[in-house]
């Protein structure tokens, strides 16, 4: 299964992450396929950078979003995934 998830960079107490698409038995610092964005939750407010195209692209592919990056894509507007489960109506 193809992911969308997020791989730590950075110094040693200094994380920032890349929003990559991997292969979901990669490791979550090993190979990706294709970097989509870059979240930096250490500034005030957290720094989001996303190519829309690029993430919307992956999700129409079948890429399913980690439950970080799905929050991310949400608080951008980009791509409702349709997988929140909202309760009993």
């Amino acid at each position: 299964m193809v992911r969308i998830r997020l791989r730590r960079v950075g110094k040693k107490g200094q994380p920032t992450y890349r929003i990559v698409v991997v292969d979901s038995r990669n490791p979550r610092d090993g190979a990706y396929l294709d970097t989509v964005g870059f979240y930096n939750p250490r500034t005030d407010p957290p720094f989001i950078q996303v190519d829309g195209e690029k993430a919307k692209a992956w999700l129409q592919r079948g890429a399913q979003p980690s439950p970080a990056v799905a929050h991310i894509l949400r608080k951008l507007g980009i791509g409702e995934t349709g997988n929140r489960h909202e309760g009993p109506h």
